[in-house]
């Protein structure tokens, strides 16, 4: 039944393009627990920019390791291209609601609405941008289901950078179209574990016939960038600054939310390393650091890859073949290779340090998540809502609407709010496997996770 508030409501909502954000938000302005630093892996001392400007571009780094300045201007030309399809719509589930006959609203924030398919753009672009500032010739990365890697690719199109891409091995084989659309915007692919590189080399040689994961291929792709001149890499996901890029997607859910007169209860977002719900949380979770409101946030990652609910919270490192710096974040080990689970943007063995820290200090949640009934909600969802959801934004579907189903129990009229990180037109090789009852729900042993944590740095 809906009330009078709800007729006002439409079912999408778009800020007008003079309303997109000028600023990204920088939430470890407001933690009282700043997330730990970044650690040299042969020194265990802390990382300094000097450090870490053989990997990364220069501004990149400056907002990495700046952990008081609240806002970052973006720049001019960073809006610009953000206005091919920012702002992205805030849509209330008003047909998801009538098929679950919940009390509960439901509102999610769709990010899939540019040719990459999903919330990566936000985030490539910048780091093209400042690449390109700083006159460098190209980037390299790696990529798991292959969003983060089309994202890079078109942004390195648009300002004339060679874009080299590490694709998880697993995420290459079933998603080809992915790799082709990459290719289509100038990028080169290369499935990973390669014998490209040494360290793609050592790998194969101690896991032959590996089907990769993201801690592989991002071995991989610094390994590249260091070794070759005029080249840094770039990542898609866990770094500080990338959730500062993606704190476009919160502020734009916060501003419309404020619009319609509507007070989020419950936040949900996928999280593999980080950069969805870190940007889709961010201003909430600023005004319940500063306490000027509450909110329930809950990080919903797959029960194959499960670092926040059954991980370590200790230094690691971010890559398999550990040639990245130490982060504290919560770890299954950095020699976890994940099951060949169909949502590969998740398939990561850590989770960013900032997220990591504001878990740790309870103000979050976490739950995991078996892939069978995140299909069943992928499914349900793209049949009275319209849209093919990718199998990561589906961990957030699941979760939200296991929530208005309690809602229904309890007649609570809770306002749920989760991100729809991007399409699933790509992933079709999954809906077939669950189609056909192929579909395996691999969850870990802890004996197998306990043989990862063994392997974790030993730290003084």
């Amino acid at each position: 039944m809906k009330t009078e508030q709800d007729k006002n409501i439409p079912y999408k909502t778009y800020l007008d393009e003079s309303e997109l954000p000028k600023s990204w938000y920088n939430v470890r302005a407001d933690m009282k627990n700043k997330p730990a630093p970044l650690l040299n892996p042969a020194t265990h001392e802390v990382m300094k920019a000097e450090d870490l400007a053989p990997v990364f571009c220069d501004e990149l780094i400056k907002q990495e390791l700046d952990n008081d300045t609240a806002y970052f201007d973006i720049p001019s030309e960073i809006l610009d291209f953000y206005k091919m399809y920012r702002p992205s719509p805030l849509i209330r589930a008003y047909f998801l609601e009538e098929k679950l006959q919940t009390p509960a609203k439901i509102y999610y924030k769709f990010e899939g609405n540019n040719t990459s398919g999903s919330h990566k753009l936000n985030s490539a672009i910048a780091q093209a941008y400042y690449a390109k500032k700083q006159g460098l010739k190209g980037v390299t990365t790696e990529t798991g289901a292959g969003q983060w890697g089309t994202a890079l690719s078109m942004a390195c199109s648009y300002f004339d950078l060679d874009c080299k891409v590490y694709m998880v091995k697993v995420s290459y084989e079933q998603k080809p179209f992915r790799r082709e659309v990459m290719r289509t915007y100038g990028a080169s692919v290369t499935p990973s574990p390669s014998m490209e590189t040494e360290i793609g080399k050592k790998i194969l040689a101690a896991h032959p016939g590996t089907t990769g994961s993201l801690g592989c291929a991002i071995s991989e792709a610094v390994e590249k960038a260091t070794s070759t001149p005029g080249y840094r890499y770039v990542l898609g996901s866990v770094l500080n600054q990338v959730l500062l890029h993606q704190s476009v997607i919160g502020l734009e859910t916060k501003a419309a939310l404020d619009k319609l007169g509507v007070k989020a209860d419950i936040i949900i977002g996928c999280a593999g390393g980080g950069s969805n719900l870190g940007g889709l949380i961010s201003p909430f979770m600023g005004e319940k650091l500063r306490g000027e409101a509450d909110y329930r946030i809950i990080a919903v990652e797959p029960a194959s890859c499960p670092s926040l609910t059954r991980g370590k919270y200790a230094y690691d490192f971010c890559d398999t073949g550990m040639v990245c710096p130490l982060a504290k974040m919560y770890t299954l080990g950095h020699d976890y290779i994940p099951a060949p689970n169909h949502a590969g943007g998740l398939r990561y063995h850590g989770m960013s340090s900032t997220l990591s820290q504001l878990y740790d200090d309870g103000l979050m949640e976490a739950v995991s998540v078996p892939q069978t009934k995140v299909f069943e909600a992928a499914e349900e969802f793209a049949r009275v809502e319209g849209i093919l959801p990718a199998p990561e934004s589906s961990h957030a579907i699941r979760v939200a609407i296991d929530e208005a189903l309690k809602c229904k129990e309890t007649g609570e009229e809770k306002t749920i709010v989760f991100g729809l990180t991007g399409t699933g037109y790509f992933d079709m090789v999954a809906y077939e496997k669950f189609h056909d009852g192929l579909m395996e729900d691999y969850i870990p042993t802890d004996a197998e996770l306990n043989e990862s944590f063994a392997k974790l740095p030993k730290m003084d």
